[in-house]
């Protein structure tokens, strides 16, 4: 059955009014509400599973692919370790109400930049039950309304989800329409979703390109974009290639399937003799198929040609494609045409090169001589995320509790006046 644009407004009108509750509360009630559901999600693990199981079950019978099914899996494991994750956002500094800058003006007006929740905020994402879990958290403990749209392969699992999430929240004293999920399973109900402009404040898809390249051209509510990963690792002629082939064999393998798996390595000529042959090697020996230009073909019978495709390709899988460049600025301009904006790796031993490299590279995350799989909030420290924002206005890179939050200007006078 469709779902109507009246139904999906009606749950953005709740959620309107639950953020407004939800702007009040301080750190000890929401911190109380993240312990809750991490509890329930533990106390009512068995119903969550047998909905989920259903869900796998639909899945299969649709011919899924066994990758997809794991990722839409939920365990006994899997519950906990979302729970935990709970209880991580609880022992997160709140970022409402931080004084972001402050000064006092030449007539006495006291000025002050403060955080504030962003208000309502849709996320829109496929099937990985868990982001309900991690979304809901982040956006409770920064003062937000969540509405949540997982993908229809997940809804018994998402449904089953936020009724435990609801209940545990109303039970200490919180609206239970802070989170929500947006009613439906056809794409009408994300259209109606993209299109309440005015009581959704902001929408951040989570997915694969397509979901989120969809979302970006058809909301008329601000997005934030995240996610896809075409990731780089450059190889530079001062690099020690050892470090360099530790670095490129666990940025490719270590977790195919994430945005910061890296998907393409670039080797400067200079040292392209020297390293191709062993990264080819260990690349073919951990399974990896190497779609390689011209130059990479010629050192392994094993390497298949590489298109233009492939340098735009975000992978998700143990394939990668090797080009060599003739220098740091040849590698660069590569990265700036056919990247993504995510993150970009340099192995150099050379300051000047990195700080070159750091300086010209248009990506929300670059690092030198480390592992594009760092790019995480969990791994910068910055606890749970709610996704890695490719775009650059407010957010960019790990979204963590900040980033869930605008600012106010606050003046504070005694009957000041402009003159």
């Amino acid at each position: 059955m469709n779902t109507s644009a009246e139904d999906v407004r009606d749950t953005a009108v709740r959620a309107r009014t639950a953020a407004a509750a939800l702007a009040t509360l301080n750190r000890a009630a929401k911190d109380r509400a993240l312990l809750a559901m991490a509890e329930a999600l533990g106390a009512r693990s068995a119903e969550l599973i047998e909905a989920n199981a259903r869900d796998v079950e639909a899945a299969r019978a649709a011919g899924t692919a066994e990758a997809m099914v794991d990722r839409l899996t939920l365990t006994p494991a899997r519950l906990e370790a979302m729970a935990g994750g709970l209880r991580q956002v609880a022992g997160l500094d709140d970022p409402v109400g931080e004084v972001v800058r402050g000064r006092v003006l030449p007539n006495g007006l006291e000025l002050r930049q403060v955080r504030v929740p962003l208000g309502v905020v849709g996320i829109i994402y496929e099937a990985r039950p868990n982001v309900t879990v991690d979304a809901a958290g982040l956006c409770l403990k920064s003062g937000n309304a969540a509405l949540l749209r997982g993908s229809a392969s997940a809804v018994r699992s998402n449904t089953a989800l936020v009724g435990v999430l609801r209940d545990a929240a109303q039970a200490v004293g919180l609206p239970a329409d802070a989170i929500q999920l947006v009613p439906g399973v056809d794409h009408e109900s994300v259209k109606h979703l993209m299109r309440l402009r005015g009581l959704v404040d902001v929408l951040i898809p989570r997915g694969g390109a397509g979901l989120i390249r969809a979302v970006v051209e058809e909301s008329t509510v601000p997005v934030i974009e995240t996610g896809a990963g075409n990731c780089h690792v450059y190889v530079d002629v001062d690099a020690d290639l050892d470090q360099a082939l530790a670095i490129i064999l666990n940025a490719k393998t270590h977790r195919v399937s994430v945005c910061n798996s890296t998907e393409t390595l670039l080797v400067h000529r200079a040292v392209a003799d020297a390293f191709l042959p062993r990264a080819l090697t260990a690349l073919a020996e951990a399974g990896v198929t190497v779609h390689g230009d011209e130059t990479v073909r010629a050192h392994d019978d094993r390497v298949v040609p590489a298109t233009d495709d492939d340098w735009a390709a975000e992978y998700l899988s143990l394939d990668l494609a090797v080009r060599v460049v003739d220098s740091l600025d040849d590698a660069v301009t590569h990265i700036r045409r056919w990247g993504s904006g995510h993150t970009e790796a340099i192995v150099t031993r050379s300051l000047g090169a990195s700080r070159r490299f750091v300086a010209t590279c248009d990506s929300a995350a670059i690092m030198v001589n480390a592992s594009t799989r760092f790019t995480d909030g969990e791994r910068f420290g910055m606890g749970a995320e709610i996704g890695i924002s490719t775009q650059k206005l407010h957010a960019r890179g790990p979204m963590g509790l900040p980033e869930l939050t605008s600012t106010t200007w606050v003046g504070i006078g005694d009957g000041h006046l402009v003159s």
